[in-house]
């Protein structure tokens, strides 16, 4: 690692050309708002107000701006008393001076002019006092400070210096809900900003305000949807900046405190393997395992990083977190698909150039289809991400939280990305689609076609009724390249499960009693296996007995009445065979043509009874 701690934050460089080049003078800053960021100023990790305010603490800047930060139950503040005693010479000048040629008649009650100088100060200084008591207040006073920014007196510009305001919390002072619904306060705070923003005086003037929100959304959307605000989002911290802070960390702790790795690990490891941590997560990873002395272990990691990715999100009702350990190796029976997935799938993952940005996986329930694929996770050796339900049912609150999905995928390596129930979760775009579902739909589509995360992230859509799922997800270039069928297990591959089953309680089963098992179990898939497996397990343990017999497996599994699904059941695999991208994952067929027109004509007969 580099011994000196050098940390650069494209989000800075991209909001300062956003103000100097004009292109709007309000800009809502949101993202990764809660992290800290280091100040070189300080040699120290701070939030981002303090972050901001020492980046501009410059000789430069303070020649030519004057820095407001406005914080929620704090009075509106500046940085130096110099700056203080600028404006409050300016607010004196304004209101003792009614014949000011620009925006006097703008400065609107509970301020007055003709004062005396004295009332004017008082004016001022009570103004400042307000702003902690009364968030309207503060909003209407931060207006009037830019109101008198742009006053003349005798032609000249009353205040020498611009304006930089910093309102924290924007999302809490101006926040989302329907206008009619929302409290007197609030609407009147609403009412302030689009005054304030929509005046072409303030926007083809030197003012700037700064938003702090975590998303835009959470602002309320008659401000967040004005053309003049415009938004620079702060991303999670990337490889290089993760690496500087350990390594500043380091530094920091004594000797017997210095962070310590696993076997064969290093801090450069350490910072890859914590992608999709914030600096603040990682600094609680790394405080707690020196204190104790202890090694951080990837198992550790692992921990911290499901943890964090998923209280981010909304908790494990929304999303889960994890590497899986078994392989393809593990798989039973799906010989075809194994190969297939060795030799065409894993490889279009692997590689650069033509990676794809997700599959769809279809099948009946219960056929393996979240096995299987959780083991191509663990052949690539990369987390699996499960989205289950990114619905929130308070308002607004569904775009925050994907807002945060996508900001974590961009953080992360390789990840594969599990959606549960797919055909639920993006249902379309169409007018009988509830608005919410189109915007999230529309997102993720976007989001599959994102060049930055092309070869990163790999989306798998898990359905049994695929013929549910958006057209505009399942065409290609999205999930559409690969729609990859999970069936019922037939031939060897039913011989596969009935070994997989008895394997545990009779070591030397007859090929012909293996035979007979698989046709007593034709139509049994993946769940039931499984199931069966451990009702055998189970008697096993209640003889006290090494192996059992074939009549006693014989009558657990007669004993079994298997839930076959019926109808529902043949329609979901039918729909998975007609929708298969690849004829080598169908069932052979001398006659291809014939066999689809077979399963249409069977898909359409079902579908009048089910």
């Amino acid at each position: 690692m580099s011994e000196k701690n050098e940390v650069s934050y494209g989000f800075l460089a991209k909001l300062g050309r956003t103000l100097n080049a004009g292109q709007s003078k309000v800009v809502a800053l949101t993202g990764n708002i809660l992290d800290l960021f280091f100040s070189s100023q300080e040699n120290d990790y701070v939030p981002l107000t303090n972050f901001l305010i020492s980046s501009w603490d410059t000789p430069d800047m303070n020649k030519w701006f004057i820095k407001v930060v406005y914080e929620l139950n704090k009075p509106v503040h500046f940085l130096n008393d110099q700056d203080k005693e600028d404006v409050e010479e300016a607010w004196v000048r304004v209101h003792t001076h009614p014949n000011a040629e620009q925006a006097v008649e703008k400065v609107i009650r509970p301020f007055s002019f003709e004062k005396a100088d004295k009332e004017a100060k008082e004016s001022f200084e009570n103004a400042l006092k307000l702003t902690a008591e009364n968030s309207f207040f503060a909003l209407e006073f931060l207006r009037q400070l830019c109101l008198v920014s742009r006053v003349k007196v005798n032609g000249k510009q009353i205040l020498n210096r611009d304006l930089i305001i910093l309102v924290e919390g924007a999302d809490l002072l101006i926040p989302q809900g329907e206008v009619s619904r929302i409290s007197e306060s609030d609407r009147r705070k609403v009412a302030i900003c689009r005054d304030w923003f929509c005046d072409p005086e303030f926007m083809n003037g030197s003012d700037s305000v700064v938003f702090i929100a975590e998303s835009r959304s959470r602002l309320n959307e008659e401000v967040s949807h004005l053309p003049q605000l415009l938004e620079v989002e702060i991303p999670s911290p990337n490889e290089s900046q993760r690496e500087s802070f350990i390594s500043w960390f380091t530094k920091k702790q004594s000797e017997n405190r210095k962070p310590k790795f696993w076997k064969g690990g290093s801090a450069e490891k350490f910072a890859g393997l914590t992608a999709g941590l914030s600096i603040h997560a990682l600094m609680q990873l790394l405080k707690e395992k020196s204190y104790l002395s202890e090694s951080i272990e990837e198992k550790d990691i692992i921990v911290k990083v499901s943890e964090y990715i998923v209280s981010q999100l909304g908790g494990e009702d929304v999303v889960e977190f994890y590497r899986p350990k078994h392989k393809l190796l593990d798989v039973v029976g799906n010989e075809k698909l194994v190969n297939f997935l060795k030799e065409k799938f894993i490889p279009r993952i692997k590689q650069k150039e033509g990676c794809i940005s997700g599959a769809i996986v279809c099948g009946p329930i219960g056929s393996g289809k979240t096995f299987i694929f959780e083991a191509v996770a663990a052949e690539l050796g990369i987390p699996v991400l499960v989205l289950k339900n990114l619905r929130s049912k308070w308002f607004g609150e569904t775009d925050v939280i994907f807002e945060r999905l996508r900001r974590c995928l961009e953080s992360l390596g390789k990840a594969l990305i599990f959606v549960d129930e797919a055909d639920t979760q993006f249902g379309g775009l169409g007018q009988g689609v509830h608005e919410t579902e189109r915007r999230l739909t529309g997102k993720v589509q976007a989001m599959m076609s994102n060049p930055v995360l092309k070869g990163k992230i790999v989306w798998l859509l898990m359905t049994a009724r695929i013929n549910m799922l958006s057209p505009d997800i399942r065409r290609p270039g999205r999930c559409g390249d690969f729609i990859i069928p999970v069936l019922d297990p037939i031939d060897e591959d039913l011989k596969a499960f009935v070994s997989f089953v008895l394997k545990p309680v009779m070591k030397n089963a007859s090929e012909q009693f293996l035979a007979e098992l698989a046709e007593i179990m034709k139509g049994y898939y993946a769940a039931a296996f499984a199931c069966l497996k451990d009702d055998l397990i189970s008697y096993q343990i209640s003889q006290m007995s090494k192996d059992i017999s074939e009549n006693e497996i014989k009558g657990i599994i007669s004993d079994r009445i298997l839930q076959k699904g019926g109808t529902a059941r043949r329609v979901q695999e039918l729909n998975a065979l007609l929708n298969c991208s690849h004829r080598s994952l169908l069932p052979y067929s001398e006659n291809f043509e014939q066999s689809i027109k077979q399963w249409e004509d069977e898909l359409k007969h079902l579908e009048k009874l089910y």
